[in-house]
């Protein structure tokens, strides 16, 4: 599997808070199968990452996973605020992306109220090249009570991904029922584990894939479009 959703990066935001933090989310991510993760520490006001703190860390975790003999490797990105998406310039953009790609971009979805002009924002990264992957809607409370509004977003080219602990209901139902309902709905299209650390929550993706009881659309949302997001491919 491939988790493009993680905060392991150590001390950098509200995820792991020190180097043994990232190894214990890298070892329970091997545990799980998982092999590549993103680095997707929050860009946003309370944690402002510059993209070449974000480069650095990356590669000195890189070089500790191999010391340790962790096999998973670790790839660049962010999870960006939606509100400081005007803040930054085209190239800090690109390099938050996913793998750094230049392709895909995290934004971080809130968890109360509707986005204002999310349609148009999405547009607007289209239109800069960038295809914008939605993290964690389905924690939101507006889109539990209607799932169906995130169709426009997509519609103009958005990606969504849920959390591993909304689809196995450590969550809540809620989460769980709207995560479901997003993929009824075709408004999702890949896992990740959101895993901030022993202190928070750790990456659950195999509880994820068992509660889906569906292999073949697991291995979709968990390495097939996963697989082609890292490459900087285009989805159908």
């Amino acid at each position: 599997m491939i988790d493009l959703h993680a905060h392991i990066l150590p001390a950098i935001d509200d995820g792991a808070r020190s180097l043994a933090d990232a190894f214990a989310i890298a070892e329970d991510a091997a545990g799980d199968g998982v092999t590549v993760i993103a680095a997707t520490p929050h860009v946003r006001a309370d944690f402002p990452t510059q993209p070449a703190e974000m480069e650095d860390a990356v590669a000195a975790l890189n070089d500790e996973l191999v010391h340790e003999g962790i096999d998973v490797a670790v790839v660049g990105g962010a999870e960006v605020a939606i509100d400081r998406l005007p803040q930054l310039g085209p190239d800090e953009l690109r390099r938050f992306t996913l793998a750094q790609n230049g392709v895909y971009l995290l934004i971080e979805f809130p968890y109360r109220g509707w986005p204002f002009a999310l349609e148009r924002l999405v547009e607007e990264l289209r239109s800069a090249g960038l295809i914008a992957v939605i993290a964690h809607p389905e924690r939101n409370g507006v889109v539990q009570d209607d799932p169906t509004r995130l169709r426009d977003a997509v519609a103009a080219g958005a990606l969504v991904q849920l959390t591993a602990g909304s689809v196995d209901g450590s969550f809540g139902a809620a989460s769980a029922s709207a995560s479901f309902a997003l993929l009824e709905v075709d408004c999702a299209h890949l896992l990740a584990s959101d895993a901030h650390g022993p202190h928070v929550r750790m990456g659950r993706l195999r509880s994820a894939v068992d509660a889906l009881a569906d292999p073949a659309l697991a291995r979709r949302l968990t390495y097939d479009v996963p697989a082609a997001i890292l490459a900087g491919e285009p989805l159908d």
